[in-house]
């Protein structure tokens, strides 16, 4: 009993991992890590300074989807974000989760 949940903790950790990784290809794919970080301030806020910022308001999901695709300003700062017209929405969706999920 003990051996078949210490492998399924192990799998579901190689699949959680794995889709780290393709979340964070996909931000590189869409040009968010040219302006993005996960730990540091680039031109724009680090992913875990925006977790950290929209942790536990229910609309920000929303909100941010909307931001990845359409740009917005005065947020954080001076420099706006630029629309991103090569995100989907399904894309946009799952690189706002990926973000929202940073500690």
């Amino acid at each position: 009993m003990k051996r078949s949940l210490m492998v399924g903790v192990l799998v579901a950790a190689a699949f959680s991992s794995q889709a780290a990784f393709a979340n964070a290809d996909l931000a590189k794919a869409k040009n968010c890590m040219g302006c993005h970080a996960i730990a540091t301030k680039l031109v724009g806020p680090a992913y875990k300074d925006v977790a950290a910022k929209y942790a536990g308001q229910k609309d920000a999901e929303a909100k941010l989807v909307q931001k990845v695709m359409k740009g917005g300003s005065g947020v954080w700062g001076a420099v706006p974000m630029p629309a991103n017209p090569q995100v989907t929405e399904a894309e946009a969706k799952t690189l706002v989760k990926w973000v929202l999920s940073q500690k």
